[in-house]
């Protein structure tokens, strides 16, 4: 069974920063591609970044290009996100992914909440 569940969220200041984790297991996670997606109040899945499976290769929506960074530990089965420079529209709930249309296999998400 593939699970996902990630960590790392909460409350920082707008220009602060924040590094989520996604600890991965069920499936070999060192073949598969994976992305970070998020959802903000009121809206549908916002996709962020994608890593492929050597982590030797990644694209970035450009609302966060330049300001966050995806990376992986293919040994300790673990997807990251490092977000700098954060503004309140990153508020929202983040999820790490398989790829796949709507991003059936996704963790329960963790709240970035980005306020002063």
């Amino acid at each position: 069974e593939v699970q996902l569940v990630e960590s790392g969220g909460g409350l920082v200041q707008p220009g602060g920063s924040l590094r989520l984790s996604c600890a991965a297991s069920g499936f070999i996670f060192s073949r598969y591609v994976m992305n970070w997606v998020r959802q903000a109040p009121g809206k549908g899945l916002e996709w962020l970044s994608t890593i492929n499976s050597s982590g030797g290769s990644t694209t970035y929506a450009n609302s966060v290009k330049g300001r966050f960074t995806i990376s992986r530990d293919n040994a300790k089965n673990t997807l990251y996100l490092q977000m700098n420079s954060l503004k309140p529209e990153d508020t929202a709930v983040y999820y790490c992914a398989l790829s796949g249309s709507g991003y059936p296999y996704r963790g329960q998400g963790t709240q970035v909440t980005v306020s002063s």
